[in-house]
């Protein structure tokens, strides 16, 4: 039996025969991954997941027909021992119980009744009051009587009300709503501060005042033509078709990875375009209106997918959905909407956007190139080839995306539109509009140590990725023996050693490295060209905190061994 996204169910305690409440957060390979009542998340096997209803029907089932084949008089008790609850269960509890002694709760007005989880014929025991309220105290799972029906409720000292939900719920909107605002504004700020030779934070960048600075039908024409070819490459049939990850219902998308295909493609077209004599200059001379227009796009965009969100079922809405319209809005409501066989948020993710970006530093590098008081320009020539790098490196392990947090858990809405067609390649381009603007002569083995630091950057990025990857698809592989890991209760393995060894978040160390590898080409002298590794500093550390938060929750004991084995969190004997 499948079971949804935020479905009540009951899920077996990992490691025991209990059985508590639960809610599915998301389906997996081999079962589910749910949180119990006290806020525990764990993923548990299939067989040790069910209904609602079927539980209940069964555990009432053996109460009635036990308390009728009764002989004891109600004096003739014994006194069994608390159930221990999920959050203060312990290995030697666990292993000190035998199969009889394993027990599942269920409810009556004035006594506390253990029923066997297996189907033995132990007699049911009772408690008085005095002990079941004692039971309360300590906070195990206790006896309530609902309006309908009789139900296992675990009571948590640390419950919260629906006010404060919803106060927090509100909060939770100003915030997201102050940043729809702030994005924007950032963007037009940094393009408008950072533009020909003046790149400064000192004076207040001049806007233009006129809708013609804004938006002309050439760059419209301009934007949706290379969104439009972007889609077509997209559905061109080349390249592998695989399977995404398990959503709710365990249903799985199919996938073609053409990425680096469409790369090549775009290209072989932007080189014929250079070879027929194209303007190249077309992207500088309307940078702020081909930004405009992407900026609207994007809001219309995600207003269409708010819209169509509205009307999807609830196993294919993202787990952050709230039914709040600004949350909703921002974060995504849906977790992937398709037309047809294109996955939107998969598709922005790397197609216009992030080729976008390659094309834009190609059109300043030939255009550099073609005018001869600005060439050479050996620093903008070595940042747009790394930056490249970084690009098709994306493209060629274009599978990777799909087990990243954007695709399995992030609904799509302006948060990620916004990114993928605005950020990306408007604000990532920011250090080659400097370069070509204010061309930097550095010595040779300036250059070549600065390569170096990006070079480096990129090979800890390459090396910790593929192989997180390749753990993850086959932890026994004989290459990877040399590796050591840390057991979890959910069946998987945190690896200790290799380079998550280094520290927790190897990858973004390397991301980190190559953003500054970047900038470093610009000199000290202006502040803005510092602007991507600043930025990628203050996400990944966020991203990094709440990786942590989440991995703790889930792995419990298992994530204070791994903490106490890899102590640094992103940069080794720094933090």
């Amino acid at each position: 039996m499948s079971h949804t996204v935020g479905e009540k169910v009951y899920a077996k305690w990992p490691g025991s025969n209990l059985w508590f409440p639960a809610k599915i957060l998301e389906p997996m390979e081999y079962g589910y991954e749910v949180e119990f009542h006290d806020g525990t998340v764990d993923s548990v096997k299939l067989r040790n997941v069910k209904a609602t209803a079927t539980f209940r029907s069964k555990t009432r089932s053996r109460s009635r027909s036990r308390g009728r084949g009764r002989s004891k008089s109600p004096a003739r008790t014994t006194k069994a021992k608390p159930s221990p609850s999920p959050t203060r269960r312990s290995r030697s509890t666990s292993r000190s119980r035998t199969a009889n002694s394993k027990k599942a709760v269920t409810t009556t007005k004035t006594t506390t009744t253990i029923v066997s989880s297996s189907n033995t014929g132990t007699t049911p025991q009772r408690h008085s009051a005095r002990i079941a309220a004692i039971q309360q105290v300590k906070c195990v799972p206790m006896i309530q009587e609902a309006e309908e029906h009789k139900k296992l409720i675990y009571v948590s000292t640390k419950t919260t009300t629906k006010e404060s939900d919803a106060d927090v719920l509100t909060h939770g909107s100003v915030i997201l709503f102050l940043t729809a605002v702030f994005l924007p504004v950032l963007v037009y700020g940094l393009n408008l501060m950072c533009k020909g030779k003046r790149c400064t934070l000192r004076a207040f960048p001049d806007c233009p005042n006129k809708l013609c600075d804004y938006f002309n039908l050439n760059s419209a024409l301009a934007f949706f033509g290379w969104y439009a070819f972007q889609v077509v490459l997209a559905l061109i049939p080349a390249g592998r078709v695989v399977d995404g990850q398990p959503l709710k219902g365990g249903r799985r998308l199919k996938y073609r990875l053409n990425g680096l295909f469409a790369l090549i493609v775009s290209l072989v077209a932007f080189g014929v375009g250079v070879y027929l004599k194209y303007p190249v200059n077309f992207v500088r001379q309307n940078w702020i209106q081909l930004m405009s227009t992407a900026l609207v796009f994007s809001f219309v965009q995600s207003v269409y997918l708010y819209l169509r969100a509205r009307k999807a079922t609830p196993g294919a809405l993202a787990p952050k959905a709230t039914g709040n319209v600004v949350s909703d809005f921002f974060l995504g409501r849906e977790l992937n909407p398709c037309i047809g066989s294109l996955d939107l948020k998969f598709f922005n993710e790397l197609r216009p956007g992030l080729i976008g970006w390659v094309i834009i530093n190609l059109c300043l590098l030939v255009e550099a190139y073609q005018t001869k008081d600005m060439w050479p320009n050996y620093p903008l020539a070595m940042v747009t080839f790394f930056q490249f790098l970084y690009v098709a490196d994306s493209l060629v392990f274009e599978e990777a995306i799909l087990t990243t947090t954007d695709i399995t858990r992030e609904g799509f809405g302006f948060m990620l539109c916004f990114g993928d067609l605005v950020l990306v390649p408007f604000t990532y381009t920011l250090v080659t509009r400097f370069l070509f603007f204010n061309p930097q002569q550095w010595p040779v083995g300036t250059l070549v140590a600065i390569g170096f630091l990006a070079l480096l950057g990129f090979l800890i990025f390459r090396g910790s990725n593929s192989q997180k990857n390749q753990f993850r698809r086959n932890p026994y592989d004989p290459a990877l023996a040399h590796l050591e890991s840390i057991p979890t209760s959910s069946g998987r393995r945190l690896l200790v050693s290799g380079w998550w060894g280094l520290c927790r978040h190897p990858n973004y160390l390397g991301d980190l490295l190559m953003a500054l590898a970047w900038s470093l080409p610009c000199g000290f002298a202006h502040g803005l060209p510092y602007y991507y590794p600043i930025w990628m500093l203050v996400q990944l550390v966020h991203r990094q905190y709440e990786d942590d938060q989440w991995c703790r929750k889930k792995y419990r004991a298992a994530w204070d061994r791994y903490c106490e084995r890899v102590k640094y969190r992103l940069v080794p004997y720094l933090y």
